[in-house]
C-alpha cells in the first residue's frame, strides 16, 4: 500500500516521501498515529515544504557533525578509575562514560555515537572509534589511569581506606 509520511520514520522514509509498505502497518500503525496519510495530489504539495524544511535541517546538522569530527581528530581523554596492583579496574569505562567526557570537553557526542564494543576493564591505552554517521568517524585516545587518593598514592580498596583513616576532629566527642 503506498502511503505519504506525515513523519521521518526510521528505516522507512522521510516527511513528504511517498512509500510502499504492507497493508496492516499502514492501518494499524502509519494511520493512527498520524504518521501517514493517503498519497492525493493535495496531501503531496502540503508536505513538500515539510520535506524541503527537513532536508534543509538535515543539511545544517551534516555540517555541524562534520566539524564536530574535525575538532575531534586525534583528542586525548584521560580517565581515572580504582583498580588492583595488577591494572585491572574494579569498575569499567564505559561508551557513556567516554561520551560524558568528551561532552565535559564541549562536544555533541551521545553514547551511542561511542563505538566500543565492549567495556574497558584495565588500566592502558585505547584507539576508541567515534561514529557520528555513516561515513563521518574519527579515533580518540583514551588513557585509562589509576586514580590517586587525596595523599597522592594510589587508591586503596573501599573496605582498607575508611578503616585506617581516622576521623577528623570535629571537636565534639564521639557517639557511638
Amino acid at each position: 500500500m503506498k502511503v505519504l509520511l506525515t513523519d521521518t520514520i526510521n528505516n522507512i522514509g522521510t516527511v513528504g516521501e511517498v512509500v510502499d509498505v504492507r497493508d496492516g502497518y499502514a492501518r494499524n500503525y502509519l494511520s493512527p498515529r498520524n504518521l501517514a496519510v493517503a498519497p492525493t495530489d493535495g496531501n503531496v504539495k502540503r508536505y513538500e515544504a515539510a520535506r524541503k524544511e527537513y532536508e534543509a535541517k538535515l543539511k545544517l546538522l551534516r555540517e555541524q557533525k562534520e566539524k564536530l569530527v574535525l575538532a575531534m581528530e586525534g583528542l586525548e581523554i584521560t580517565i581515572a578509575r580504582a583498580s588492583n596492583e595488577e591494572g585491572h579496574l574494579f569498575g569499567s569505562v564505559s561508551r557513556r562514560d567516554i561520551a560524558e567526557e568528551l561532552q565535559k570537553l564541549g562536544h555533541a557526542v551521545q553514547a551511542e555515537d561511542v563505538r566500543l564494543d565492549e567495556p574497558l576493564r584495565r588500566i592502558d591505552t585505547f584507539q576508541v572509534p567515534v561514529q557520528l554517521a555513516g561515513d563521518l568517524k574519527c579515533q580518540i585516545k583514551i588513557w585509562v589511569v589509576r586514580e590517586k587518593s587525596a595523599e597522592g598514592q594510589p587508591a586503596v580498596a573501599s573496605g582498607e581506606s575508611a578503616a585506617a583513616t581516622p576521623a577528623p576532629d570535629s571537636g565534639e566527642p564521639a557517639s557511638e
